[in-house]
């Protein structure tokens, strides 16, 4: 996975809050066994905090003085993104809008941005105020992506997957495939009050992946708005097969086994391996949104 080194990278597309603080905020989930049952949940990807029942004080983040600017500082061009990875998912950000720009353009309609929010600890949302243990998700509430970095280092070690460079950007290309969601309305179809292979929020986050890898699929050739030439530009076999383990390694049956002992599908909300990898593939090889039809 490589970015074209002389790229500018636009930074406004993140906000990086790494080493704030919440002034008077509260977060119900943490350590023990309440903060691994929750990061089982948000590992899993697309789980807001309103759905894990955290709190919902609405207060914003206050950056401490050596966190604010960080990203803003030090992730300027593509060479940037080779080498550190708070630029690398910085670039993604930038790789995965520009294309879905490019995309709802094509369709004669109009992409509505959402920023990623980089974060430690804990932060406050439009959906509540979630720890680190909640995982990546997606924010309907604000239309924002929020990621700790360190999760990353978790689904190497904890969920087994190789990890990765490209890994990293499957992870947010899923996120960004909740907004899309949003923006066409089928977000809320996951609002069914129903779990099991068949529910609605399996269909929902089978079909984030999917777009996860219609955006890989163009990822080298959708030009950047920036310099008109592609931010991203080379993709290897081995990313790819990054980016399924990933799927995999999050994939409902594989976690209840590594952390309940035994598969139980009718608590399914996010599929299985075998689903995750299928439909990033389908994203991948037909390259077309219209193919992620996972209520067909």
């Amino acid at each position: 996975m490589q970015f074209d080194d002389d790229a500018n990278l636009d930074t406004s597309e993140v906000k990086d809050v790494r080493g704030s603080r919440i002034p008077g905020g509260r977060a119900t989930v943490g350590g023990g066994i309440a903060g691994v049952i929750a990061l089982i949940l948000g590992l899993l990807f697309g789980v807001g905090p309103e759905q894990l029942g955290l709190s919902s004080d609405g207060e914003d983040p206050v950056a401490t003085s050596s966190s604010a600017a960080r990203v803003e500082q030090t992730c300027r061009k593509g060479s940037d993104a080779n080498t550190r990875e708070d630029c690398r998912i910085v670039a993604v950000v930038n790789s995965v809008q520009d294309f879905w720009r490019a995309e709802y353009q094509r369709r004669g309609g109009r992409y509505g941005d959402a920023p990623t929010v980089m974060f430690s600890g804990r932060v406050a949302t439009a959906c509540g105020t979630a720890t680190s243990a909640v995982g990546p998700f997606y924010c309907p509430g604000d239309r924002q992506v929020y990621l700790d970095l360190d999760f990353f280092e978790e689904l190497r070690t904890r969920f087994g997957a190789t990890g990765g460079p490209f890994a990293q950007a499957y992870v947010v290309a899923h996120e960004y495939g909740h907004h899309v969601q949003n923006l066409t309305g089928t977000l809320a179809r996951a609002q069914d009050g129903r779990s099991g292979a068949a529910s609605g929020a399996v269909r929902v986050e089978l079909q984030a992946d999917c777009y996860a890898g219609v955006w890989a699929r163009h990822a080298t050739t959708t030009p950047d708005d920036r310099t008109g030439r592609p931010l991203l530009t080379r993709l290897t076999d081995d990313d790819i097969r990054d980016g399924l383990d990933a799927a995999g390694a999050v994939g409902d049956d594989r976690i209840q086994e590594r952390f309940q002992g035994r598969v139980t599908p009718e608590n399914w909300t996010h599929g299985s391996a075998a689903q995750r990898q299928q439909w990033f593939r389908t994203g991948y090889t037909t390259g077309d949104m219209a193919r992620c039809d996972t209520f067909g």
